[in-house]
C-alpha cells in the first residue's frame, strides 16, 4: 500500500507561481512513475506531467515550457513547480503513483488539491 497527500495549491492570479508537493508514505520501495493530474469542473481528468524512476520525464502540451514535474527518492517527494500559471490551469490536482510489477503494478492516488488562478 502507498498513501499519496498533495499540498500547495491555493489561490493566485494569472502569470503568478505555485509548487505542488506530494509525499508518499508506506511501500514507497515499490514505486516506479509518478505523476500529475488534473480535473477542471465538467472536464475529465487528464495528465499533466509525469516522470519515471529514472528521471525521464514528459509533459501535456498545454503545459509545456511552463511547468516543472521533479522527484526527491530520498524525501520520498513529488513535485510540480507551476509558472505563468493561467485561468486554464484552475482545476484540482491529483498525484498518481504507480507501482512496480514486483510489487502487484497498482494504481495509487491523493485526495486532490485545489487550483484555482484568477484572471
Amino acid at each position: 500500500q502507498v498513501q499519496l497527500v498533495e499540498s500547495g495549491g491555493g489561490l493566485v492570479q494569472a502569470g503568478g507561481s505555485l509548487r505542488l508537493s506530494c509525499a508518499a508514505s508506506g511501500d514507497t520501495i515499490c514505486i516506479s512513475a509518478m505523476g500529475w493530474y488534473r480535473q477542471a469542473p465538467g472536464k475529465e481528468r487528464e495528465l499533466v506531467a509525469a516522470i519515471t524512476s529514472g528521471g525521464s520525464t514528459n509533459y501535456a502540451d498545454s503545459v509545456k515550457g511552463r511547468f516543472i514535474i521533479s522527484r526527491d527518492n530520498a524525501k520520498n517527494t513529488l513535485y510540480l513547480q507551476m509558472n505563468s500559471l493561467k485561468p486554464e490551469d484552475t482545476a484540482v490536482y491529483y498525484c498518481n503513483a504507480d507501482t512496480d510489477l514486483a510489487c502487484g503494478q497498482d494504481d495509487y492516488w491523493g485526495q486532490g488539491t485545489q487550483v484555482t488562478v484568477s484572471s
